[in-house]
């Protein structure tokens, strides 16, 4: 998520060389993962962005604070393509860090988006 963030504010930046300096600040990342969702994200950002889109009626992504929008990125990601756990655990995930690093109202809104975009 920060090496999303980062790039939300700078375009131009390496995001693997970020997500990179990132991991060194927590050890207990796994990096592998972390690499393949960020890959992933970034194969199916169209598709994703769309998706996000699509269940946030009245928001755009402009408009979302930017860490409730990296978060949506990675969350809205592993639901339509990773499927690697199950929907109420990415849903949990992303929730929780929304409300670590967001505004306060970051957990319902990842909450809100993450629970359309699962139902369908």
């Amino acid at each position: 998520m920060q090496a999303l963030f980062e790039r939300d504010s700078r375009p131009e930046i390496d995001v693997s060389a970020s997500l990179s300096m990132n991991a060194e600040e927590f050890e207990e990342l796994d990096r592998s993962f972390a690499a393949s969702l960020l890959q992933g994200f970034l194969a199916h950002e169209e598709e994703v962005k769309q998706s996000i889109r699509d269940h946030a009626p009245g928001w755009t992504l402009e408009r979302m604070d930017p860490v409730s929008r990296c978060v949506l990125f990675l969350g809205a990601y592993e639901l339509l393509f990773a499927q690697d756990a199950p929907p109420a655990v990415v849903m949990n995930e992303a929730i929780e860090i929304a409300k670590e690093f967001g505004s306060d109202e970051a957990g319902k809104f990842v909450n809100g988006v993450l629970n359309a975009m699962a139902q369908k």
